[in-house]
């Protein structure tokens, strides 16, 4: 198997998106980038539901799209399945009957007898844990417990290609842990290829193998989960793994918020790193406040309560920030 490859240019509106992506099969890609950056766009197109201006989708050794040779598979005969952010269960269907919808209409089911497609739904919730679920109506499930049965319904069918288009981006927070262990624990049993999109860091640090940062229609960053939050290279990657991030032609410099200290007056310090910034705004964060600063360079500064009101900090308030030397993290592109 060869996984998937796609290499397209998808003009949506005023944004022009050109990507070019290659997973392996039992491999994880997680598509995040700020919201219109086209990531929905490149998920749809890889799915058929979409035609690209111009490039080629293969997965496996089959192709799928080819603007060169005029080649489009229909959805239908995709060999992928998809879970969206609003899991699209039947309501008057038990959870087992949609699953067995799922397999019974999946490409290669053949003549799938009803019969034989519940029998392998009902193995496919007792081997996710769901069985319990089985003979209820979907209209009774909560909001995680259909995500979950829209993901066992996904891998029930063993398709070479599964896409996720924000699946937990509809849940409370609570529901989003269950939600995102669950796909943790069963996705990374999935032979197949996994391309998921998300907005959410998280998602890229627990479920991705590999992760692509699109903004603007590009990809800007690639790598390991760990590789990106090391040494982020836009200031948007910088501020998704919570970072500061100067850059200064291909030299990269980056620290925590933590590592800023703000002041009200100029200071005396040996810092070498000192400029005269505004605050835009203060934002709890955890047991701090974080607070972004605009001005000469955009900054982030996580400080306490306490030295918030002994400050005075508020917004539109000029300050001083200071970091030291050797908080910060120097890196070449």
């Amino acid at each position: 198997m060869k996984g998937l490859e796609a290499d397209l240019a998808l003009p949506r509106g005023a944004l022009a998106i050109e990507v070019r992506l290659a997973v392996e099969p039992g491999e994880v890609l997680t598509l995040v980038g700020p919201n219109g950056a086209g990531k929905s766009s490149v998920l749809r197109t890889l799915a058929g539901l979409t035609a690209p201006a111009r490039g080629r989708v293969a997965l496996d050794d089959r192709i799928l799209d080819d603007t060169g040779t005029g080649v489009r598979v229909p959805t239908p005969q995709r060999d992928l399945a998809m879970v969206f952010q609003d899991p699209l269960l039947f309501p008057h269907l038990t959870v087992r009957d949609n699953v067995a919808f799922g397999l019974r209409h999946h490409p290669g089911a053949g003549r799938l007898r009803q019969r034989d497609a519940r029998a392998r739904a009902l193995e496919a919730l007792e081997r996710t844990g769901l069985a319990d679920l089985a003979d209820r109506k979907a209209s009774r499930l909560s909001g995680g417990q259909r995500q979950r049965v829209a993901i066992v319904r996904a891998l029930a069918c063993d398709p070479a290609l599964l896409l996720l288009d924000e699946p937990t981006s509809a849940l409370d927070v609570a529901v989003t842990a269950q939600v995102r262990a669950f796909l943790r624990h069963h996705v990374r049993d999935f032979g197949g290829v996994t391309v998921l999109v998300s907005h959410d860091p998280l998602d890229a640090f627990v479920l991705a193998d590999r992760v692509a940062v699109l903004e603007a229609g590009r990809v800007t960053q690639e790598g390991t989960p760990d590789a990106i939050a090391r040494r982020p290279r836009t200031e948007y990657v910088a501020h998704l793994m919570g970072m500061n991030l100067l850059r200064d032609g291909d030299t990269f410099r980056t620290f925590s918020p933590t590592a800023v200290t703000l002041y009200r007056e100029e200071p005396v310090t040996s810092a070498r790193n000192l400029w005269r910034l505004r605050i835009a705004s203060l934002v709890p964060h955890g047991d701090a406040v974080r607070i972004q600063l605009v001005g000469e360079v955009p900054l982030l500064a996580d400080v306490t309560r306490a030295a918030v009101a002994a400050l005075d900090l508020h917004e539109g308030a000029d300050v001083w920030a200071s970091v030291k030397a050797t908080e910060v993290t120097t890196f070449e592109d």
